[in-house]
Formats: structure tokens, sequence, C-alpha cells
């Protein structure tokens, strides 16, 4: 098979873009040193996290002017996310990290005043019907950034460049680049489905350079950012001793039968598989027992995300064990390890919960200063805030009246079992099992402080009951943060995923049980979104 050069600089999950290259009938071959860039014929420059930590990364290295004569050759060259600033002169996220300069200009962050950043999600890439490496107006591609190069009409055009604009909250931003030999992507396409899958291809065939600019017609542009509908899977080891997707009632997991055993509902590679063929944006993997185990000695889990990334080409996410630990033979290994670990077997985010909520107590009693040691600071210094989702387990706590409690408090329209007509959401551990005194609005705005990107919003009242999502509890968090949130537990019908996106201001929402147990699948519940108008994005099949 021909070949493809990726360059390797410790650049968060690779493992995706591999495995995309590999489906696109390419091997990968790695470039470790500065010298051997010269070798290549095509080179990849992939890229997450933070620019200045990338371009000092590359400039300590010494990639840098390789890069650059790779590109002043005239060889194809590629860059992802952070590849595609890094050709900018610089970026407001780190003001004395230079790019590349081959693009004038510099980036800026989203204004997040009105909207949630990063900019989280599958938006469109409109290229203005001009031919740019098999772009397509009606395809959604996958973005995770907080930082763009705003769009002015004709600006980069004079420099050559053919551009493909989205639009996030108004502002509309650089979603690709092309010109001669380079193509650069703030979307990530290898996240992106078949719609990236194309792209991918078109570069590494040079078919995409030999039509960019041309004229083409086709179908009107569809709108900007989709409604994200995950699913999730609660995997756990069962009392045989494999690991199997389960589902609990309230955080109960096992049968109510006599024998008690674990709710088997099926394997998680297959049934990853089965969510992205249904048209899943993101699939999730929580490891619900990995606070009893120890991650290193976690293997199944790791091949599980390393089989799943072969197939299933939309963002996933693990949680479950990412903290400070020690393992068998006595070493001490960092939340940063670990996750580096998750992140090379193919996650693109690591979802961190009780730790969360233990760092938070902590950062609240030193007078809310950030000393850098928490898990959520390291992964998300290193790999960029996107990276990084608190999983928050809130059960509701009713009050007679607001001055009854120190916390946040919210009248309900669901008064309490003694009539009360305020609750408060305490935040639990240990899979629900134990309550801490720290409320859900303390917990959100300390992890979003410390780095978090996104927030998991479970409510264990909510979990199994096929109800609808807590909606009350979703405001009051969406109202207190500005990263993204995560609508989760309750989802029972596509009515319930309609009722969250349109009376919430939620980014995404998740569902479990309802896809597991075959009521409904995921297909059906973005047809009767798109039938509510909104904005979905569907699956486009094979390559």
């Amino acid at each position: 098979m021909p070949t493809v050069h990726l360059l390797d600089y410790v650049a968060g999950n690779v493992r995706s873009l591999v495995n995309a290259i590999e489906k696109c009938g390419y091997t990968v071959d790695w470039v470790r040193s500065p010298e051997e860039v010269s070798q290549a014929e095509k080179l990849i420059l992939p890229g997450v996290g933070h620019f200045g930590h990338c371009l000092s990364q590359l400039a300590s290295a010494g990639y840098l002017p390789a890069v650059r004569a790779h590109i002043d050759a005239g060889k194809p060259f590629m860059g992802i996310c952070v590849g595609l600033q890094a050709l900018f002169e610089g970026s407001v996220e780190d003001p004395a990290a230079p790019g590349l300069s081959l693009i004038k200009g510099k980036l800026d962050r989203f204004d997040d005043s009105d909207k949630s950043v990063p900019h989280i999600g599958w938006n469109s890439a409109n290229s203005s019907s001009k031919s740019l490496y098999d772009l397509r107006p009606q395809s959604k591609y996958y973005y995770v950034h907080s930082y763009k190069y705003p769009y002015v009409k004709g600006e980069l055009e004079k420099q050559g460049w053919t551009v493909a604009t989205g639009t996030y909250g108004g502002e509309v931003f650089v979603g690709a680049v092309a010109k001669e030999n380079v193509l650069a992507t703030q979307f990530h396409p290898e996240k992106s489905g078949v719609a990236g899958l194309r792209l991918i291809k078109s570069f590494l065939t040079g078919d995409g350079a030999k039509t960019l600019g041309q004229e083409v017609s086709g179908p009107a542009p569809t709108g900007g950012l989709t409604k994200r509908v995950i699913a999730c899977l609660d995997v756990r080891t069962n009392d045989q001793g494999d690991l199997v997707v389960t589902k609990g009632d309230q955080y109960d997991v096992r049968e109510k039968t006599n024998d008690r055993n674990v709710r088997n509902l099926g394997k998680p590679v297959d049934m990853a598989k089965k969510y992205y063929e249904q048209g899943a944006d993101e699939v999730t993997f929580l490891n619900i027992t990995s606070f009893r185990d120890c991650p290193l000695a976690d293997l199944p889990m790791l091949e599980i995300l390393r089989r799943t990334s072969e197939t299933v080409f939309v963002p996933l996410t693990i949680g479950g064990g990412i903290r400070d630990t020690v393992d068998t033979d006595g070493t001490k290994v960092s939340a940063l390890e670990i996750a580096t670990m998750y992140f090379k077997s193919g996650a693109d985010k690591v979802s961190i919960g009780s730790d969360a909520v233990l760092a938070a107590e902590e950062y609240i009693a030193m007078g809310r200063k950030l000393f850098g040691a928490t898990a959520i600071e390291q992964i998300s210094k290193a790999y960029g805030n996107q990276a990084v989702v608190v999983s928050v387990d809130p059960k509701r706590v009713y009050v007679p009246k607001v001055e009854a409690t120190r916390h946040k408090t919210i009248k309900t329209a669901f008064p309490g079992p003694k009539g009360e007509e305020y609750c408060w959401y305490a935040c639990t551990i240990k899979g629900g099992r134990e309550t801490r005194d720290i409320d859900v609005v303390e917990l959100v705005q300390a992890v979003e402080a410390m780095g978090a990107g996104e927030i998991l919003l479970n409510c264990i009242d909510k979990d199994g009951t096929n109800s609808g999502f807590d909606l009350e509890l979703i405001n009051q968090v969406k109202s207190a943060i500005r990263i993204p949130v995560i609508a989760s537990s309750g989802a029972g019908n596509p009515e319930h995923f309609n009722e969250v996106f349109q009376k919430t201001r939620t980014d995404a929402a998740l569902g479990a049980g309802m896809f597991h147990r075959g009521e409904y699948t995921v297909q059906q519940v973005k047809d009767y979104l798109a039938e509510k108008g909104l904005e979905v994005r569907q699956f486009e099949g094979e390559l």
C-alpha cells in the first residue's frame, strides 16, 4: 500500500487518524526527527490542544524549518486543527509563540458571552461553490476548538487560498484552507465520519489538489452547528469476568431477580459500531467499576478503545480511573500518564468523575486558588481543555425555603415529599454511593476554572426512569458556566431529546438504555428532531 508520513510530537489521539488513513488504503510511517521530514512525500501534521504548547514542542525539537522546507518544496502537506492554526503568524492563545507565517494573520478567541466555548460539535465547512478536497455543502464536520481565524471575505483569497467557512453564534471562521500543495482543516476529518474520510482520501490520492478552486454546483449549504446526540455505554466486568455493557436504575446495575446478576445488554465494541452506523455523533464509554480497580491493569478497556477506533470515526470519550494512582508494582502513575494511555488507545476525551468532586472541594477550601496539581489542570494543559470532560452525579435535596441551606437553590415545579418548594443538587462520588457537601453550581464553576472543557451532567433522580431529562438542573448549570454541557439521565423516547433542546440551552444530549434495549435507534431520534426543525447530522454511509 502507498505511504503517508505522520509527524509524531505527542498530539493526543493520533490512533484515530492512523485508522482513518488505513481505511483509505494507505499505510503510515512515523516521522520522529527533523531529518526524517525530508524523506516524506506526503506529510500530515496533526494537532490538538494549546497553540503555544504545540508550537513550542515543534520548535524545540527542530521541526519547524523542516516542515517549512517540505511545503516550499511543493510536496503535499496537510495540517489538522492546531496544524491549521500553525500556518498563521500567531494566536492570542499564546502571543509569544510564533507560527509558520505561511498565512498572514493571527487567531483570536470565540466570544463566550452568548455561547459555549470551546466550540464543540458538528458544523459546516462551506467552500462557496469552489472545489476544496471533496468538501460537500450538506455534510457536517467535527470541530473542537476555542480559537479561530475570523473570516473576512476576500482577505485570504487575495493570498491565493481557497477557503471553507463555518459559522458559530454569528461568528464566521475559517474551517479549512487550501493552496497548491497545502491543505489544512480546523475540524478533525478523522472524527468526521464518511465526510471526513472523503477529504482525507482526496488529499492522499492527489485528486483534491487537481480540482482545487474549480467551480462546482450542488445543493445549498445546510445551517450551522447541529444538535449532538450521544450514545453512552456503561461498561463493567460481570460476575463471569467479561466486560459487558450494562444499565442501572438509579445506578443499580444488577437484575432484580434472586441471582442479582449484572445486567448484560451486549458487547461494547459491537454496540459502539452499531450506534455509529445509526448516526451517533459521539460514543462515550464509562467504565463504572474503575474506582475499585487499578486502571493500569485494565487492559481489556484499552483494547475496547483500540478496536472501536478502527471502525468508529466519531469522537470517543472514556471515563473511569483517570486519577493519580499506584500500579501493582508500587510505581506511582499520574492522571496525565493514564489519560495519555487512553488517548494513545483511541480516546479523544477523558471523563473525570469522583476525583473532580474532591479536587473542587479542595479548590474551594484553598480560597479558589489553582496550583496546577489536579488531574484536570495537568491534562488540559497538555492536551487542551476540550480533551477533559467532568462527569457530574448530582441528586436533589429538598428544602422548605432558600434560607434553609447555604447551597444554590432553585424554586422547583416539582415539590418535595413534604411539599418543599425549593431544592439544591448535592454532588456524589463513588457511583452515587456517597453524597458530599458541595452543590452542583460550586462544582461546575470550580472545574471550569481548573480547565475542564465540557460537563457531562447526569442526574441520579432521573437515571433509568425514562421520564425525560431534569430540565431544571440543566438550566441551573447552563446559567452558571460558559463551557458546553451534555444533558444525561432520563431519556426514554425521541420527544425527551426534542424537549431538552427546545427548553434548555444544552449543547448535547445523551441516551443509553433506550438505545441498548432497542426501543429506539439513534437514527429515529435524529429523524424526529429534524421533523421538529432542529439541525442534525445525518449518517452518510460507507466510504
